[in-house]
């Protein structure tokens, strides 16, 4: 087997942090009467921005200029108590044999944050990729793509791992393999080569 680079997402995949990003959105627009669950389901994985300008939608007004930074400094709060990795990630990334790194479409200091609080940022050390860095945000596989230039690895010796549907599109559209994590088993029509729902299941995906 060739030498291949395993490319996790981080919100949903790593940690399990989707409900606080969510709950960041609900504590600041007090109107919507979505729950968590819906919130993720509907945004999981997308652009902040357009994020925004669909809630704006919905609202039916303009949301003011200084809701990024403060639903930035909510959610880090809510990191700060409450997040965790997800189950398994620690034993999984502890027996991992190859290379790996975290390409995300949060900014650079959120996933510093995330890695630092559950106990994860060894595993990965400098090896962070940030939509932010390279204004390429998934479906686009522009993120994917140079995260594996910087790891010094071709697309077709690279793994994807994500939880949300725009990220396995980015990652097929890269052309790298992709495995989709989805540990609440909810139907999804994406062509990923494999959907698992524990972490502990990863390393034998990976032998196949």
């Amino acid at each position: 087997m060739p030498e291949l680079c395993l490319l996790f997402d981080l919100d949903g995949t790593l940690v399990d942090s989707e409900g606080l990003c969510q709950q960041g959105y609900l504590d600041l627009l007090p109107e919507l009467d979505d729950t968590i669950e819906s919130m993720a389901k509907k945004y999981r994985g997308r652009k902040f921005a357009n994020i925004l300008a669909d809630l704006e939608l919905r609202l039916g007004r303009t949301i003011p200029t200084d809701f990024e930074p403060r639903y930035r400094q909510r959610v880090a709060e809510l990191f700060d108590s409450r997040l965790q990795p997800n189950p398994g990630v620690r034993e999984m990334l502890a027996a991992l044999p190859h290379a790996c790194c975290v390409a995300s479409s949060a900014p650079l200091a959120k996933i510093r944050q995330a890695l630092s609080v559950t106990g994860l940022a060894g595993h990965f050390g400098e090896r962070l990729f940030s939509a932010y860095e390279v204004q390429c945000w998934k479906p686009d596989p522009g993120l994917f793509l140079h995260a594996a230039q910087a790891m010094g690895f071709p697309p077709d010796q690279c793994i994807v791992i994500e939880d949300s549907e725009v990220g396995l599109a980015a990652g097929l559209a890269a052309g790298m393999r992709t495995l989709h994590y989805n540990p609440a088993k909810q139907p999804s029509d994406h062509p990923a080569e494999y959907t698992f729902a524990e972490m502990s299941q990863l390393l034998g995906l990976l032998q196949r």
